[in-house]
């Protein structure tokens, strides 16, 4: 399942029925877990490891040095999970020694063609990227986040479950889970309402969350008030608990 054109170090471990394409390169440390199909030109480099399932499209670099000059040759990982979709022409960088080492993609994720994820980032499950999304580094990206076409996000933010970025938005801060943002500078337009119907959420906790967003963006109280009364609200409507430890635990500030 290998073109002949291919090279593949004879230390990296893939599974049996690995396909790789033509001119593509593995590298050394690679291991590559069954099912997975690598298309044509693509390299695949560092301490890398892909799960099962995954389909890698032609002209990807997987595992690179992060962008970082402070990198000085680390063995730090690229770790990309089950049943992702990776299109063309996307870039994964290694994690850096000053964060935990390791950049990391979750299980069934849809990246469409030249997303970047930099140095250290942690992808969840179920999310998708729009072409040309890109993360800097140290980013954290929620479940079922979606990130419109050219979205960027700087360094460090966070992005939690559900939320959704409408096309080239810039986001500076934490994003708070389940909210709808666009634009630079970036806005809140209340709930990703049809994700979360699509998710199974009940007309009872979208009527919670909604009640929510507007104690945060609508009611005047300040930020920390806000906080507060979430928090205690989230005491008996389980729906809200993510949204109120995100709230508890926001580094850059929030969308607000």
């Amino acid at each position: 399942m290998i073109h002949p054109t291919a090279i593949v170090h004879s230390s990296a471990r893939l599974a049996a029925d690995v396909n790789v394409g033509a001119y593509s390169i593995i590298g050394e440390h690679v291991e590559i877990g069954a099912g997975t199909r690598i298309g044509p030109h693509v390299v695949i480099t560092g301490h890398t490891r892909i799960g099962e399932g995954n389909r890698v499209f032609q002209f990807c670099s997987l595992g690179e040095e992060p962008q970082d000059k402070k990198y000085a040759g680390e063995p730090t990982r690229l770790e990309i999970g089950d049943y992702n979709v990776i299109r063309e022409f996307c870039t994964f960088n290694c994690g850096t020694a000053q964060d935990v080492g390791i950049t990391r993609l979750g299980d069934h994720n849809w990246i469409m063609a030249y997303v970047h994820i930099a140095h250290d980032c942690q992808v969840g499950n179920h999310t998708i990227f729009a072409n040309n999304a890109t993360l800097a580094g140290h980013v954290h990206i929620g479940d079922y986040a979606i990130l419109g076409g050219f979205t960027g996000v700087h360094q460090f933010c966070r992005v939690g479950a559900h939320v959704i970025t409408g096309i080239a938005s810039v986001v500076r801060q934490d994003i708070p889970p389940f909210i709808t943002v666009a634009g630079n500078p970036l806005a809140p337009f209340g709930i990703n309402s049809e994700g979360l119907k699509r998710r199974g959420y009940s007309p009872e906790a979208l009527s919670a969350l909604k009640r929510a967003y507007k104690t945060l963006y609508k009611s005047g109280l300040s930020l920390a008030d806000a906080q507060a009364a979430i928090a205690a609200e989230a005491q008996t409507q389980a729906e809200l608990a993510p949204l109120a430890e995100f709230l508890a635990s926001a580094g850059r500030g929030i969308v607000r």
